[in-house]
């Protein structure tokens, strides 16, 4: 017993601590509580919801019954087949095995045991979906939008979304709600959908202090919650996992601080880490990301408390970290906006890069890559065109017309003011491409030149250089109203505009090396009795990759599951030797 423990003061028991309250916490927790284990979750931050409340709620799980709903059916060979394309010599066929065999069942548990539900489209195309083993849809489904009144006054605690992604913080539903906004201005049934919208939301704010439609993420961690609270599982907030507790190599516990104490808390099952990654981890990221030389060259719209502390107790407990991905995070590009109340903002570039009229430069002011492809995609190609020392960052390009139909990043489309992105230097504009350029410290001759290139087959919908279009990911992304290619228009008109984008992340890809049933492992590959990890604090099973719309919250909540079967499973058979 460590100094530590014999000073911990007040102790409790139960047999299962999850660490963490996002998707892969809460599922790793309702799935243990409802085989009738006793759970506790204990959360850092004063909210619950991790990553998963900022997040956009999609989950890539192929093979689903929701799937198979819209008749669409597949083997799971199909999707095995993407993934091994996918993760290359990165590829862990047992735990590949374990998601798409558990997938598919972990949904139907909490679709029909919880409050979780889904809607999944019939066409939301794999980011690769031209790959071999890849798919039109099927895969990826979202959250359905949650009343946030059945939470009572546990609302109160669940994680923000970023403001960056709200309009006057209201959360968008993803999909038709976001179309009907984009449309307000040209369509009648639309203008009437946003009103009846907004009217809604600003009721609730005046009665509740936000809004009660819950969307994205913040619906899926709202509903999560909601169901650990039918199944009574009691969650500590601002209550961080100091250390694991070890007896003769099995992890029996931790220590948790709370309300000031050290509370000695005995797991008889195991402990669950699933504290959201290191996205926030400056010397890690320092270590992993060869685009922080100091740490400090990465943005990430993650909650600041993922410091990594799930990875550093499993290392304390013998536990391997896997470092050898080829990339250690899911790569976003970012801009980083003032808000109103001078705070800094992180803004995730996700669709506003395939829409008809905007193109992505380096400095030198030419093109690098089909802005239309996956945020990870795009990244990747940032880095790879950047010269060595210089720092990694392109920069959007769009024209009056464009800007006002589809906004940019934070700036919103018509009827929406500009003055407050111009005053703070976040969006930059120019009567002419030159006076942009030299705005935005871009090459004046390379950007004039490269829209010149641009504009030669725009209007016909033709992307010589880059193809933008050409893939469904692309065209699922663009305007399907905007005709001949709904990715492509020329850059016109003046005044023109630009935003710098640098790089972030949407969750971290290293973490603890486990095994298909979420255990974590040593350095010589042996299970760790009563350590289990799951979400973003496990080595991604995507091989560093990012195939599809949900790829970390699809895993987290399968791997969750799993866990939480197993930690079942494994007491029962204890019970009954």
């Amino acid at each position: 017993m460590t100094g530590n423990e014999r000073n911990a003061g007040d102790c409790y028991e139960c047999d299962v601590i999850v660490a963490g309250s996002g998707a892969a916490g809460m599922s790793a927790a309702i799935t243990a509580r409802s085989r009738g284990l006793d759970v506790l979750i204990v959360e850092k931050e004063p909210r619950f919801g991790g990553t998963t409340a900022r997040s956009g709620g999609w989950l890539w799980i192929p093979g689903t019954s929701l799937a198979r709903a819209y008749g669409i059916e597949e083997t799971p060979d199909q999707a095995r087949t993407y993934l091994r394309h996918e993760a290359g010599n990165n590829y862990d066929a047992a735990r590949v095995d374990a998601f798409l065999s558990a997938g598919p069942e972990a949904i139907d548990f909490f679709t029909t045991r919880t409050a979780l539900r889904f809607d999944m489209p019939l066409v939301f195309p794999d980011y690769h979906a031209e790959a071999p083993g890849g798919a039109q849809g099927g895969r990826s489904m979202v959250t359905r939008p949650f009343d946030g009144r059945e939470l009572g006054d546990h609302i109160k605690t669940l994680g923000m979304p970023l403001p960056e992604l709200t309009v006057f913080g209201m959360m968008l539903g993803s999909g038709k709600e976001i179309i009907h906004f984009m449309r307000a201005t040209k369509s009648l049934t639309s203008a009437i959908y946003v009103a009846k919208r907004l009217s809604r939301h600003l009721m609730d704010v005046l009665r509740y202090g936000r809004g009660m439609t819950l969307t994205n993420g913040n619906a899926l961690a709202g509903r999560l919650r909601k169901s650990a609270l039918d199944l009574n599982i009691p969650m500590w907030l601002s209550s961080p996992v100091r250390e694991l507790t070890i007896d003769n190599g099995t992890v029996t516990g931790a220590i948790v601080a709370r309300d000031g104490r050290n509370v000695r808390v005995r797991a008889r099952c195991g402990v669950v880490l699933a504290c959201g990654g290191f996205p926030h981890d400056v010397a890690r990221r320092k270590k992993m990301f060869p685009h922080a030389p100091t740490g400090a060259e990465h943005y990430s719209p993650g909650p600041t408390g993922n410091t990594g502390d799930g990875l550093r107790l499993a290392e304390a407990a013998g536990g391997r970290i896997e470092d050898h991905l080829p990339n250690a995070a899911a790569w976003v590009p970012v801009s980083l906006t003032k808000r109103k109340d001078g705070s800094s903002g992180v803004m995730p570039h996700f669709i506003d890069r395939a829409k008809p009229g905007v193109i992505a430069v380096m400095r030198d002011g030419r093109r690098f890559a089909n802005e239309g492809n996956s945020y990870h995609d795009f990244v990747q190609a940032m880095m790879k065109a950047t010269r060595p020392g210089e720092e990694i960052a392109a920069f959007l390009i769009c024209d009056h017309k464009t800007l006002r139909t589809y906004g940019l990043g934070c700036v919103p489309p018509f009827p929406m003011p500009l003055g407050h992105h111009l005053r703070t230097g976040y969006l930059m504009r120019g009567d002419t491409l030159e006076t942009l350029a030299a705005q935005a410290g871009i090459d004046a001759k390379g950007l004039v030149a490269t829209v010149a290139q641009f504009n030669a087959t725009a209007a016909e919908g033709h992307d010589a250089a880059f193809g933008k279009g050409s893939k469904a990911y692309n065209r699922y992304q663009g305007d399907a109203l905007h005709g001949p290619n709904p990715c492509v228009a020329p850059v016109a008109q003046g005044p023109f505009y630009a935003i710098k984008m640098v790089v972030g992340d949407l969750g971290t890809y290293a973490g603890i090396v486990t095994d298909a049933n979420a255990r974590a492992l040593d350095a010589e590959g042996r299970v760790i009795p009563g350590l289990y990890a799951a979400g973003n604090d496990m080595a991604s099973i995507m091989g560093g990759n990012y195939p599809g719309a949900g790829i970390t919250l699809g895993p987290a909540l399968t791997f969750g599951y799993i866990a939480g079967r197993h930690l079942a499973e494994s007491a029962a058979a204890r019970n009954a030797a």
